[in-house]
């Protein structure tokens, strides 16, 4: 490094104007001559000018700076050689401190020393030395410690011990331009002094026979203050001096050996404890330098006092050298400072850090003693040192009882804090929980100041649980008001945390104050909180976008620090009323995963996850409209599995919460639970897979074998008693199935466990409908058999290792085929197994006539309680049994004006199967059933009806090819629009049956109008010649027997549609 040039100024003007003062005052000899006795005579000149520079400096600082500058220069002038007359004409071009070394003249050691101890600045000496190359500073300490030496005054003493403890407390990479400069300077000319400068060249100590104790040649810098005190310590007679040289003997050997303990500082109320007892000391002692410094100067400098550098250590030679030397001076000084320390006085900051010295190289040494693997020879000595110092360390232990000023103590944390002074980062989370301190003006002023120093969720927390505890003790107006303040500035510490801080800031809340979070203890966060709430909400469901997400999840987890269940119940009830702004919501709830906390409610009904507890108590018994629901149940799933976030609830809590008490038939909401049900089940991916298990599932399938049962005596319940509706039958069925998958032996404790939960199962089971069991037969595996009626085994050939009879009354002679389409309406599977196993003599027309009449007295018995995937598998079942020709369905032509010459093969089985529908409405409108059916029982049968009419529109459609594309072989227009005139007479036969007032006009009209639409379509695409004489003549026969329609609403819908026919 180039080092930068020292310029002449008007200080350095003033300075050389001092030396050549002094010059004058000390000939006929030079200033590089002077000794130490002569320094009164020529140091005031030199001291004044630099009192003059400081008190033309506008701030003390850039007077100490000054201080140091005049030190660097004379100490370079000492070590840097004039340059021969020969090269001056180079040198002031080259040498950086050509111009300044010229107006300051030659001067030694003497003069250098005298300097620094007449200014008081033993730090700068210190900076400067270690900035020198490390041959050059050994032999600059060495030729202090010699200095010293020598007509030793107490002056000397102090400045040595005062060198000493800087040293130890120096910190690297804190270096400033004029150290810099100095070093760079040093180390460009080799830094070599001149010998001729008043003292003897430095020399090696070779120890003081006399000294209580010899030594080997001094080998570190550390040493050479050892080698130092063993030269001066019997010029040592005051006891501070004694006090102090011994705590810089303890502390070196201490922290700078294998007796320094490894890891961690010390903790940081231990540490601050040291820094508030130096500064009390300080402020007490009127000896002490500091007594009238302001406070953030005696915490920088208390902060020093109990740090040390990281200079090298000791050998274990050079220590046990160190440990005699100690062990001597406690031999020799002890008892009389003994009696000192031991006085009432009160102790100065000498004795203080001798003690606290002591105490820790006690711990350190017995710990050193024990795991050091030393000698037998350095036990002892270790064991005699412990022995020496044991009644110093009593001393020590008696004077902590004297506790710090409260008040001192919070000043010296807030000085650390605000200064950002060392360890300051951990002071935080000592002001942030020391309740003693707190909501004093100058802790809440330092909070307010600092904010940003308590942005992380530890030191939020801790705030938090300080602001709630003083809220319990204290209520007056003054309280409030700093409440109110500090609640603010916590605020504000949160919402610059990032979204994982403040999810760690939440579950601290919710895990300390639960649900109501700070609103339990603090009336400030209550006051305005539902105005806040509103205003909050109303912004963000204005902005619902991927956008607005971040400021949205900000904004709630603010709220939600402050009032967690209120803020979660508000986002409940917007997911279910705001129309569409459900899973914005949802993404909000899952952006902040601390939600997920489980309480502990003493209730055990009540549930333990927040968030299902605020949904329960928001909106769950609220909900009306199907949107609602719906919006309910798409929320529920989004917080069970998000599409990029962790699931906010459990599968297991939404079970247990939504489903498990409300799965009876008298409950109003077991429908929207059974699509709850549904949702869980469906999910796939959720971490702990037999989650079910903790659900009760088997009472749980018992509940839905219940609800199947009530299904068979769905028309017969009592009037106003609430029952979920055949449309949920479908639902029930499905989630069924989900949960007889879910449910699987592996999750068993044992299979002895299994096999008991599946016999509990069958004998509640068994006293349902015999079509529940049925099932249930693929969760009961090879357990059991399938029980059916014993008329079945009359109409199928039923293997009887898998099925048996069960004697039931209602199933009595001639009931077996009515029993077989029950099985039919079970399960696709057991269908096809029923049509597998059904017998009937094709070859015997009277047994094809008897199967096919009481084919349709079976299947109108059962129609009515079809869901429409049974009734959809029925459907199914007539269509095998038509296209085997097992099921004999003539066709009547009583809906036709001519013969058709047609080709209506390909649709045989539509027509057949249109026929056998007005057959069966036929029958159950007929006089011998007029009171079979409930008058509500008859929109629920017209709609199974009209689904399976719509159905076979679409077979038509698909059998017979699109109109516009007609198939190779000719298009079948003519055919199709024969077909859906005949659908349609059919139909509108079966309204005309219909009881008045049975409320079944919209479904029939909705269909009546797609059969048109589809005759209207094929038949416009019948190109033949005859075809608009064939229409005219269709749309006349259309409209006659439309014109016969009774209900007023189906009559003229179907006559307008008809008059639009070819229009």
């Amino acid at each position: 490094m180039e080092p930068e040039p020292w310029g002449v100024c008007e200080e350095m003007a003033i300075l050389h104007g001092a030396f050549l003062l002094a010059s004058r005052l000390v000939q006929p000899r030079a200033l590089s001559e002077l000794r130490k006795g002569e320094w009164p005579l020529v140091g005031p000149p030199i001291t004044d000018a630099l009192k003059e520079i400081g008190a033309c400096c506008p701030s003390p600082p850039q007077g100490s700076l000054w201080k140091k500058e005049a030190v660097a220069v004379v100490w370079a002038k000492v070590l840097l050689p004039a340059p021969p007359a020969a090269s001056l004409d180079q040198e002031w071009r080259e040498d950086a401190f050509f111009s300044v070394g010229r107006m300051i003249p030659d001067v030694n050691h003497t003069v250098l020393f005298e300097l620094v101890k007449a200014l008081g600045e033993p730090r700068h000496f210190v900076q400067l030395l270690l900035a020198l190359p490390h041959g050059v500073r050994q032999n600059e300490l060495e030729r202090l410690v010699q200095y010293v030496a020598s007509e030793t005054s107490q002056s000397d003493i102090r400045f040595l011990l005062d060198v000493w403890w800087e040293m130890m407390r120096h910190e690297e990479g804190q270096e400033d331009r004029t150290v810099s400069t100095f070093s760079a300077l040093v180390h460009q000319h080799g830094g070599e002094s001149s010998p001729d400068d008043g003292l003897q060249p430095p020399k090696r100590f070779k120890g003081d026979p006399g000294s209580p104790s010899g030594s080997p040649a001094a080998t570190s810098l550390l040493m050479v203050l050892v080698e130092g005190l063993k030269e001066t310590y019997r010029s040592i007679a005051q006891p501070r001096m004694r006090c102090y040289a011994l705590a810089n003997l303890v502390e070196l050997l201490s922290a700078f050996s294998e007796l320094a303990a490894e890891g961690s500082p010390l903790p940081v109320t231990e540490y601050l404890d040291k820094v508030g007892s130096v500064v009390s000391l300080w402020s007490s002692d009127a000896e002490s330098q500091y007594h009238h410094r302001a406070l953030d100067e005696k915490v920088k400098e208390a902060e020093r006092s109990v740090s040390f550098s990281s200079m090298a250590r000791l050998s274990r030679e050079e220590l046990f050298v160190g440990l005699d030397f100690l062990c001597s001076l406690l031999r020799a000084w002890g008892e009389e400072l003994q009696g000192i320390l031991n006085s009432s006085e009160d102790p100065c900051y000498e004795s203080y850090l001798l003690l606290n010295a002591l105490t820790t190289f006690r711990k350190n040494l017995v710990c050193f003693s024990e795991t050091g693997g030393l000698s037998k020879d350095e036990m002892h000595k270790a064991f005699e040192l412990l022995q020496t110092i044991e009644d110093f360390v009593k001393i020590s232990t008696s004077q902590k009882s004297k506790d710090s000023d409260t008040s001192l103590v919070s000043a010296v944390a807030m000085t650390i804090i605000e200064q950002k002074l060392h360890r300051h980062v951990e002071m935080c989370s000592v002001f942030a929980s020391e309740e003693t301190w707190v909501f004093s003006k100058g802790w809440v002023e330092c909070l307010v100041k600092n904010k940003e120093l308590f942005q992380k969720p530890e030191l939020v927390l801790k705030l938090l649980q300080t602001l709630v505890n003083f809220a319990k003790s204290y209520h007056d107006r003054d309280a409030r008001e700093m409440q109110m303040q500090v609640t603010k500035a916590i605020v504000e510490c949160y919402s610059e945390l990032s979204l994982t801080d403040k999810n760690q800031v939440i579950s601290g809340v919710l895990a300390s104050w639960g649900g109501p979070g700070l609103s339990l203890n603090l009336q400030v966060v209550v006051e305005g909180f539902q105005e806040d709430l509103n205003v909050t909400f109303n912004q963000i469901t204005k902005s619902v976008s991927d956008e607005g997400l971040s400021r949205a999840v900000a904004s709630v987890a603010r709220l939600t620090l402050l009032y967690p269940e209120a803020t979660i119940k508000q986002v409940c009830s917007l997911a279910v009323v705001n129309l569409g702004s459900h899973q914005f919501l949802a993404q909000i709830l899952c952006s902040l995963p601390a939600l997920s906390f489980l309480e502990t409610p003493e209730d055990p009904g009540r549930p333990r996850s927040l968030v299902v507890r605020c949904l329960k108590e928001a909106v769950w018994e609220k909900l009306s409209a199907a949107r609602e629901k719906e919006q309910f149940l798409e929320f529920l799933a989004f917080l069970m599995q998000p599409s990029s976030a962790a699931p906010l609830v459990s599968p297991a809590e939404v079970t247990k919460a939504f489903v498990l008490p409300y799965l009876k038939s008298d409950c109003a909401q077991t429908e929207l639970s059974l699509q709850i049900l549904s949702k869980v089940l469906g999910i796939q991916s959720y971490p702990e897979e037999d989650w079910i298990e903790s659900c009760h599932p088997f009472p749980l399938l018992l509940s839905l074998c219940k609800l199947l049962d009530g299904y068979t005596k769905y028309w017969r319940q009592p009037r106003g008693q609430p029952f979920p509706s055949l449309e949920t039958k479908d639902l029930v069925l499905s989630t069924l199935g989900q949960l007889c998958e879910a449910v699987r032996p592996e999750a068993a404790p044992s299979a002895e466990v299994w096999v008991q939960s599946l016999a509990w199962l069958h004998r509640k089971v068994a006293s349902l409908d015999w079509t529940v069991g049925l099932r249930l037969k693929k969760f009961y595996g090879d357990h059991f058999k399938n029980e059916v009626p014993a008329t079945l085994f009359e109409i199928c050939k039923l293997p009887e290792d898998e099925w048996t009879s069960r004697s039931l009354p209602a199933y009595g002679p001639g009931s077996g085929l009515l029993a077989w389409m029950e099985c039919c309406c079970v399960s696709t599977e057991l269908r096809e197994t029923m049509l597998t196993l059904l017998t009937v003599n094709v070859d015997n027309p009277e047994e094809v006539n008897l199967f096919s009449k009481g084919f349709l007295v079976a299947l109108i018995q059962v129609l009515p309680w079809c869901s429409h995937s049974e009734w959809k598998r029925l459907v199914h079942v007539v269509t095998n049994l038509l296209e085997r020709q097992v099921l004999h369905v003539p066709y009547t032509l009583e809906y036709v004006q001519y013969m058709p010459l047609l080709n209506l093969r390909p649709f045989a089985c539509y027509l057949q199967l249109s026929v056998l529908f007005l057959r069966g409405f036929q029958l159950l409108c007929s006089s011998s059933c007029s009171t079979w059916l409930p008058a509500d029982a008859w929109l629920h049968v017209v709609q199974l009806y009209c689904g399976s009419l719509t159905d076979l529109l679409s077979s038509i459609k698909s059998t017979a090819g699109s109109p516009s594309q007609p198939p190779a072989d000719g298009s079948p227009a003519e055919e199709v629009s024969f077909v859906c005139i005949q659908m349609f007479c059919h139909l509108l036969h079966v309204a005309a049956m219909l009881p008045p007032d049975s409320g079944c006009s919209e479904p029939l009209v909705v269909v009546a109008l797609e059969i048109l639409s589809q005759y209207e379509a094929f038949s416009s695409a019948d190109k033949s010649p005859s075809n608009v004489l064939r229409r005219a003549n269709e749309r006349h026969f259309l409209e006659s027997i439309t014109d016969n329609v009774g209900d007023e609403e189906l009559h003229s819908t179907l006559l307008q549609k008809l008059s639009k026919l070819g229009a």
